[in-house]
């Protein structure tokens, strides 16, 4: 499987969006270089609070750049960053990869897919009524699919930028589905 970077994206503080940038380095073991959510332990603002000490499992947020059209269609106009992702992908079925799957970003960086990220109310701030459009409920199951996006633990750092390939090496059998992280 392979795709291609269409953004890159951090910031330095707490905030929902995140502004693009021309290139973002990834850090080995800690996350987007200058992001807020970079750190060896949990960073997100709200699980800080009762689960400080847990390994970061979020390090790297990416998101398929096909959800934005689909959001479209619905009303929603969305744009790279703006749902709080670090790397925007394109041509790669990132909700699809298993657990453990290694992605290489351009030429040296390398992350592995921890989950899926699991979308809180303050999308609904960005957008009222965009939480209900980025899960599906499977009418046969009743489990949830949630659609925005993986997250990811650097492995080997290095610079990313848009127009970078992503390539995606499997890991051995059998695949574990993605859970929410």
């Amino acid at each position: 499987m392979a795709g291609r970077i269409t953004a890159v994206s951090s910031n330095a503080t707490y905030s929902f969006s995140k502004p693009n940038r021309e290139s973002v380095t990834l850090l080995a073991g800690l996350g987007v270089e200058g992001d807020v959510h970079a750190g060896e332990t949990i960073r997100h603002q709200f699980r800080m609070t009762y689960e400080p000490d847990l390994p970061n499992l979020r390090q790297v947020h990416l998101m398929h750049e096909e959800l934005f059209g689909e959001l479209a269609l619905k009303g929603y106009a969305v744009a790279a960053g703006q749902l709080g992702e670090n790397i925007t992908t394109r041509d790669i079925d990132l909700l699809a990869l298993p657990t453990g799957t290694l992605l290489h970003l351009g030429d040296q960086a390398v992350v592995e897919v921890t989950g899926l990220r699991n979308p809180c109310a303050k999308i609904n701030d960005f957008r009222q009524g965009l939480l209900g459009e980025v899960f599906a409920i499977d009418p046969a199951s009743g489990d949830f699919t949630f659609k925005s996006g993986v997250m990811a633990v650097v492995r080997h750092g290095g610079p990313v930028r848009p127009h970078d390939t992503v390539e995606a090496e499997l890991p051995p059998g059998p695949h574990r589905p993605l859970e929410r992280v």
